[in-house]
This record gives C-alpha cells, sequence and structure tokens, in this order.
C-alpha cells in the first residue's frame, strides 16, 4: 500500500500540472506518513541527498554554458566546422552536426546545444533552401551528443545516484558512442541533401580560415583542458568545472571582448534558475528512492521482469523499450534519479558493468529529449524553427534511427562503450 501511495500520488500530482521536483517530494512524504515513519527522515534524506562535493561540477558545468552562450564561442565553433565540413553536399547541416559535436562536448547540454546553435543555423539553414522540419529535426537531434560526449551533467548525475560510479569512466565510455551518433545523423544528412540537391555552403579564403582556426582554437582547447584531464586524473569533474568558467569568463571577456562585466549578473541568474531545478530535484528524489528501497520495490520489479523472461537479451530489450517509454513522458534528471535505483540493480545482476549501464540510460533518454509529449530539447527546437510537431515528425523519424541503432550497439556490444574505460583504467 505504501508503494501505492508512492505512486499514485506522484502520477496524479503530474496530471495536476504540478512541477516534478515537487511532485516527487509530495509523493515520498505521503508515503513517508502513511508507512509511519517520523517526517523528519524525509527531510534528512533530502540535505544528505545534496551534500555532496561532485554535485558542485553541475552549477560550474551550467555557469559555462551560459558563458559560453553569450560570449561568441559558439558562432565562432560554427565557423570552424564550416571549414571542415561545409564543402560536403548539404554542408551546413553537415556543419550542425559536427558543431554540435564540438560545441557539446564543452558545454556538456542539449539545451544548451540547440539554443545556442540553433538561433544561428536554423535562420541560415531556411535561408538557403533547407526544408524548415528538416533543418530543426537535425539541430534537436544531434544537440544530443552533448549528453553522451564528454563533458555531461548527465553522467555526473548518474554517477551520483548509481553510488559514486567513476565519472571519468563514464565520460570515458561515452566517447565512442557520442561519435557513432554524430557519425550516423552526418550518414542521413548526406543521403538526404544528395537526393534533394541541398547546396554546399561557401568556405571562407585561406586568410579567413586561419582567423577562424585560430579564434576557434582557443574554445577547443577547452574541451581538451577539461576532458583529458578528468580522463587522465589530472582533476576531479567538480575541478575541471571550476577551470572551465575562469578560462570561458576570460576568454569571452579578455580575448573575444564580446561579454561585458554587466553581462554577468544575467548569466548568473539564468545559472542559478536551471541549477536550483535540478538540485531541489536531486534533493527530493533522494527521498523517493529511499521509500522505494525500504519498499523494496526494485527487488519486486526484478522478480517481475524475470517472470516475463530469463534471457538476459530479451530482458535488457524491455529495459530499453521502458526507457524510451519513460523518456517520452519525463525530463532526463528525474528519469535518471528515480530510474538509476530501479533498474541498475537488474542489469548487473545480468552482468552489464555499470558503466555501461550509464551510457545506456543517458542515449535512452537522449532519444526522450526529442520526442513527444514532453522532450525539452524537441520543444527548444519547435521554437526556434517556428514549426508543430507534426510536421516535425517525418524528419525526426529519420534522425531518431541511426540514434536507435547507437543504443542496440551500446546494449549488446560492450566494446562499443567499455573499450576506452577499460584501456584506461584496466577496468
Amino acid at each position: 500500500m505504501t508503494t501505492f501511495i508512492l505512486f499514485g500520488v506522484f502520477f496524479l500530482a503530474i496530471v495536476m500540472g504540478i512541477p516534478i521536483a515537487i511532485a516527487v517530494g509530495i509523493s515520498s512524504l505521503a508515503a513517508v506518513l502513511y508507512a509511519g515513519i517520523p517526517v523528519f527522515v524525509v527531510f534528512q534524506r533530502m540535505f544528505g541527498g545534496v551534500d555532496s562535493f561532485s554535485l558542485l561540477a553541475i552549477p560550474f558545468f551550467v555557469f559555462m554554458g551560459h558563458v559560453m552562450d553569450t560570449g561568441g564561442i559558439a558562432r565562432r565553433i560554427v565557423g570552424f566546422a564550416n571549414i571542415l565540413v561545409g564543402r560536403v553536399r548539404g554542408g551546413l547541416a553537415m556543419v550542425n552536426v559536427v558543431d554540435s559535436m564540438f560545441f557539446g562536448g564543452i558545454s556538456g547540454s542539449a539545451v544548451a546545444d540547440t539554443t545556442s546553435i540553433g538561433a544561428m543555423l536554423i535562420p541560415m539553414m531556411i535561408e538557403s533552401g533547407y526544408e524548415r522540419n528538416f533543418t530543426v529535426a537535425i539541430t534537436i537531434t544531434s544537440s544530443t551528443m552533448g549528453l553522451i560526449i564528454p563533458p555531461s551533467n548527465a553522467m555526473i548525475l548518474y554517477s551520483f545516484v548509481a553510488g559514486g560510479i567513476s565519472i571519468a569512466g563514464l565520460f570515458a565510455a561515452g566517447v565512442i558512442p557520442g561519435i557513432l551518433v554524430g557519425v550516423g545523423l552526418g550518414i542521413v544528412v548526406y543521403i538526404v541533401s544528395v537526393r534533394r540537391n541541398y547546396p554546399r555552403h561557401p568556405t571562407p579564403s585561406l586568410k579567413e580560415a586561419l582567423v577562424i582556426v585560430r579564434e576557434a582554437g582557443l574554445s577547443l582547447v577547452l574541451a581538451l583542458v577539461i576532458v583529458g584531464g578528468i580522463l587522465g586524473g589530472v582533476f576531479t569533474a567538480t575541478e575541471a568545472a571550476v577551470f572551465g568558467v575562469v578560462y570561458a569568463v576570460f576568454l569571452t571577456m579578455f580575448v573575444y571582448k564580446e561579454m561585458t562585466l554587466k553581462d554577468l549578473p544575467a548569466v548568473m541568474l539564468r545559472t542559478i534558475e536551471t541549477t536550483a531545478i535540478v538540485i531541489f530535484l536531486i534533493a527530493t528524489s533522494t527521498a523517493f528512492s529511499y521509500v522505494m528501497a525500504a519498499e523494496q520495490v526494485p527487488k519486486a520489479l526484478a522478480a517481475f521482469l524475470l517472470s516475463l523472461s530469463s534471457n538476459k537479451y530479451v530482458l535488457l530489450f524491455i529495459i530499453n523499450i521502458l526507457l524510451l517509454l519513460v523518456g517520452m513522458v519525463m525530463d532526463m534528471s528525474p528519469a535518471i534519479l528515480i530510474f538509476t535505483p530501479i533498474l541498475l540493480p537488474i542489469v548487473t545482476d545480468l552482468g552489464m558493468s555499470p558503466i555501461q549501464f550509464g551510457i545506456m540510460i543517458i542515449v535512452n533518454l537522449c532519444i526522450g529529449c526529442v520526442t513527444p509529449p514532453v522532450g525539452g530539447v524537441l520543444f527548444v527546437g519547435l521554437s526556434l524553427g517556428q514549426t508543430t510537431i507534426p510536421r516535425l515528425l517525418r524528419p525526426l523519424l529519420m534522425f531518431i534511427l541511426p540514434m536507435l541503432v547507437v543504443l542496440l550497439l551500446v546494449t549488446y556490444f560492450e566494446p562499443v562503450t567499455m573499450l576506452l574505460p577499460k584501456l584506461l583504467y584496466g577496468r
């Protein structure tokens, strides 16, 4: 009955339009009251849930992303990507994909990628003759690479919920899947561009190219230092995020000179708004997970899944379907916080590494970010492209297909995720 109250109140609150972070807290409190557990336990768990040094990386990475957005870093990376792939058929669409690989690998946020790059490239692509919905579809799907290619706030969150799984290991595991997503999207872009005779994009002269490479190189150094430093054990994710903030502020204020001291309060406010929601959600989800553990929900779900099939591959397929459905109705952060404690014990019993499962759940939820009815990245793209979901669905499905292929590789072919962690750390 306690479990019924926990999930019943949660879904009722969601239907009533209550924000999900508050819904999680209300349902946890209702379940605790029914079970006769002292109320202070909920607040104790909430406080303990956010009392973590590693979680400090999230607000710093968010702040860094907003600084990059404001200070012109995204525009310079677009110019660099144009030098690399602009001459290819469908050059601007290719730039969209390559740029997301670079920018997402620095900001670690799909929404930041969509907002920054989409605001520039969507109007440019439409003006150049690209079909509007094709343009929006490639922009939002390519932006999800920011959650797979390190650094990634989603990986930091998963590491925390999964009990301190190595962030460096997760970052290493995300490199190959992220690149595969980019390659898959690029293949689709090229095929469609050839069929529709989309144009090649003009590339700059040698002199202009050297200027672009020099300016963009200063931005790309940030990604190399952050990811390389974490993978090499030079500093933790939190220390890397702090370095990233200092470097991004210095670069945008004193080198590019596109951000001033007057811009900082607005950037900080946006960071606080984003971070406050995430941190409060982590706090309430910790209490939610406590009630689930007390009621042995993970054990019950494991028994149910095993009653459906004893085949490892079938069970992993069922879990993928479940996560894809969850991603369609729930944002990434609450989905990771709620379903990781439930599903992680099941997949580890099946012999899957927690690091591999971390990438699997993130790729799943990346697909959810761009699918209706809730996808957060989807609605940012709809707003920027001034289109609707029914019009977007057909081109969107073309780009979701390679993401599903990568998801299957991540699930069933271990080296895709575990090759780099094993090479770097022997695990």
